[in-house]
């Protein structure tokens, strides 16, 4: 049975979806139902039907499931930042558990047995864990002042001064920064006019050392309030060296405040922080440890969120790097270098790489700060620095360089990217790089399970994965992958004699027949491209040329973008570019 918007509908609530939403049936009709848990009893409205599938909104809960809780927020269902608030913690770590294994064998197509999956790592307390908190600023409908967090999949703000996964100086922080915009009539930043002042409030704590930032990001250019008005509008107040003063006489007075900063960002965009900070009072970062590496912390820097639950896992990165005092080790996506400092204690070398620049200053400085000497940090994409390094030392190592050697084959690369996963280059370097192991973090599941089917299609086996709870409350996961180099089972020892004459082998021969099964050069999109817009004079995109080549059954892992954008309605090539697109598969010997 199918059904249709505005229908009711009571369903038994069977199975949690990716993003949290409890999914039931009704009728056989599939529907996903926000804010329930896996046992309830509910009643829903339809909201949006599709054929097979619709997405309700609760009504109210008929029979609660034996997991069900209360949240302990009151704003927890309208905030989009926790999801499973209303679940208990012991059922999150299930559900956090089963995601990861059913995204690593469904997606990643490992078999169960094949490999061990450690039990979740869970946090002691799921509250009061986060120390970074990005609120944005704004107005209500009653045009009051707020700030909070946006609700779910919109940008309306949710007032909530006091998030129960964040410090509790924050909400103090908060309404001090509130009151002062009041006093001194500083608006906020209108999303839609681009004027006003106060776009976000950036505040970082210490989780070891107690310090305290408060980054302001501004719609303003550097400098300006240090010499001008900002005023747009005379109504809309003076933001200068005055006005800032009297924030920072308040904010300082609070126990542990070390670092008040202000960020400039004037674009019309969603990125939160700008390019360039100014100090206005104390140090430009905050210091904190994990384990025993100190780290400086700018507001621009990358430092994971939950530092109890990070070093938990630091640890099972050392655990499964196993390095022992005479490895090479790579760190790609390092960051500030938290994980490269941590496996630098223990390895002989340490390489670093990480796209943004004030990250690897960071990662400099703090190896520096900890009189740590082995390890060394490159700017860049790592699906660039990486391929490039790895060319470069290949030839030092031919012109008889020991150090490159070691280098070109490391004996661990860690990988911790962001939610995308690696490009596929990047992968292709590390497998020619042939480390004796790879430590694989990451934040989403099922890009790592996609990655970890192209490792263990080249050579690579999935030996361990540990979930880590990094996020309570949220759908979001932590998992470290240990994957080693597969080994040959057996070895049979030949002797051979080359050359001419009865019993030998023909050097000829072998050339020839070397020659013969020589691997094609890989057709990559980017040639394809170029060869279309130099016969025919017209650009392709790269969607267009996934298309053809999932007509025609050729693999496409290598624009996994371009997959995902085919899930998506969009037009189609005209039949002039697809014919294109097969002349130059033609051309390249794909087809």
């Amino acid at each position: 049975m199918a059904y249709k918007k505005d229908d009711l509908v009571t369903l038994t609530i069977e199975d949690i979806g990716a993003g949290g939403e409890g999914i039931g049936k009704a009728d056989g009709y599939t529907v996903f139902v926000k804010d329930t848990v896996i046992g309830d009893v509910v009643e829903a409205k339809i909201i949006k039907a599709k054929k097979n599938y619709g997405y309700a909104r609760l009504i109210r809960v008929v029979k609660p499931s034996d997991v069900r809780v209360e949240a302990v927020c009151p704003v927890a269902k309208q905030c989009g930042g926790c999801q499973l608030q209303h679940m208990s913690y012991e059922a999150q770590l299930r559900f956090k558990e089963k995601l990861v294994k059913n995204n690593v064998e469904r997606i990643g197509g490992l078999r169960e047995g094949s490999y061990v999956l450690e039990p979740i790592i869970g946090m002691d307390s799921p509250f009061r864990y986060r120390n970074k908190a990005q609120y944005p600023v704004g107005y209500n409908r009653e045009n009051e002042l707020v700030c909070g967090f946006y609700a779910g999949r919109t940008h309306y703000i949710v007032d909530c001064g006091d998030c129960v996964l964040g410090a509790e100086e924050n909400a103090e922080i908060l309404e001090i920064i509130k009151a002062w915009m009041k006093e001194e009539n500083i608006y906020a930043y209108n999303e839609e006019t681009t004027s006003g002042i106060i776009r976000h409030i950036l505040i970082r704590t210490a989780c070891h050392t107690d310090e305290i930032m408060v980054c302001l990001i501004v719609n303003a250019n550097e400098g300006d309030y240090r010499y001008a008005s900002w005023q747009e509008l005379p109504a809309k107040g003076e933001l200068n060296r005055t006005v800032m003063g009297k924030l920072v006489d308040k904010l300082s007075l609070i126990s542990g405040m070390s670092s008040i900063m202000i960020n400039y960002n004037t674009k019309k965009t969603n990125v939160i922080l700008g390019d360039t900070c100014d100090t206005l009072w104390g140090r430009a970062y905050i210091e904190d440890y994990i384990g025993n590496i100190k780290y400086q912390i700018s507001p621009l820097s990358f430092f994971q969120v939950n530092p109890q639950q990070t070093e938990k896992l630091y640890n099972k990165v050392l655990e499964y790097a196993s390095v022992k005092g005479g490895e090479t080790v790579w760190d790609l996506y390092c960051g500030i270098g938290t994980i490269s400092l941590f496996l630098a204690g223990m390895a002989k070398k340490v390489y670093g790489v990480e796209i943004v620049p004030q990250a690897i200053e960071d990662a400099r400085n703090n190896a520096k700060l900890n009189g740590i000497n082995n390890a060394e940090f490159f700017v860049g994409k790592a699906e660039e620095v990486v391929p490039a390094f790895y060319d470069k030392m290949k030839a030092a190592a031919a012109a008889g360089d020991m150090e490159a050697s070691r280098s070109i084959n490391p004996d661990v690369i860690v990988v911790d990217p962001p939610r995308k996963g690696c490009e596929e280059s990047l992968l292709e370097t590390i497998i020619a790089m042939s480390p004796e192991r790879i430590v694989y973090v990451s934040c989403d599941s099922a890009t790592l399970a996609r990655d970890l089917k192209y490792l263990e299609a080249n050579g690579y086996k999935t030996e361990r994965v540990q979930p880590v709870d990094q996020f309570g409350h949220t759908v979001h996961v932590e998992t470290v992958v240990l994957l080693s180099h597969k080994k040959p089972d057996s070895h049979i020892n030949i002797k051979v004699e080359f050359g001419e004459g009865e019993g030998k082998v023909p050097l000829k021969a072998i050339s020839e027949r070397a020659e013969a099964y020589k691997p094609k050069e890989r057709v990559t999109y980017k040639m394809i491209k170029e060869y279309i817009e130099a016969k025919y004079g017209f650009k392709v995109h790269t969607a267009y040329i996934a298309e053809v080549k999932r007509d025609l059954g050729l693999p496409m892992y290598d624009a996994p973008n371009a997959v995902e954008e085919l899930k998506w309605q969009r037009k189609h090539p005209t039949a002039e570019k697809v014919e294109a697109i097969k002349d130059a598969l033609t051309h390249f010997g794909a087809i």
